[in-house]
């Protein structure tokens, strides 16, 4: 009988987990859409306002269990030095890890670039949600990545600190 208790705890714990591991990586992540037109927009630094740029082969996962779970890949025309001229760059972009099966989508890579200077991080959209961003990074191949990243201001609200004065105040809570 104490062979089948142990046996029957394994199974459960083995299951368990493949559950778990299949809920984080799999089960609430949803591919988007593409409109063809506005699927990648930047803050124009004129006027503080995020229009779409020119791209192709977009493709795009999101969930809606996390508002930084969003993660696109795209190609684009135009060159980092026109757009470098034209859209408000982003400080610390942290390009966050996608799941392995959305492949377009490689983080370390992405991060690299950034350290190195390669690819340049624009302001998609801010506040896309309250206290997160949107974030554009370009390759100097044309190749094109967006993810969702926490602000200064959704770190300090999120941790139950007071809203600062430079943030708007974040929504009312059901």
């Amino acid at each position: 009988m104490g062979k089948f208790l142990a046996g029957m705890i394994v199974i459960c714990a083995l299951a368990a987990g493949i559950g778990i591991y299949y809920l984080q990586i799999y089960a609430f992540y949803e591919p988007v859409a593409a409109t063809g037109s506005d699927d990648v927009q930047m803050t124009v630094m004129a006027t503080g306002q995020p229009e779409p740029i020119l791209y192709e082969d977009f493709q795009a996962i999101d969930a809606t269990s996390s508002p930084i779970r969003y993660r696109a890949c795209f190609t684009t025309t135009m060159s980092q030095a026109m757009m470098s001229e034209t859209y408000q760059p982003y400080d610390n972009a942290v390009p966050l890890e996608a799941p392995g099966w959305f492949d377009c989508f490689d983080a370390g890579e992405i991060g690299t670039a950034l350290t190195d200077g390669q690819a340049l991080a624009f302001m998609g959209t801010e506040n896309i949600t309250y206290g997160v961003d949107r974030i554009v990074a370009i390759l100097p191949d044309g190749r094109g990545f967006v993810w969702h990243q926490i602000n200064h201001c959704g770190e300090l609200v999120f941790d139950g600190q007071p809203t600062p004065e430079d943030c708007p105040e974040p929504p009312e809570s059901n």
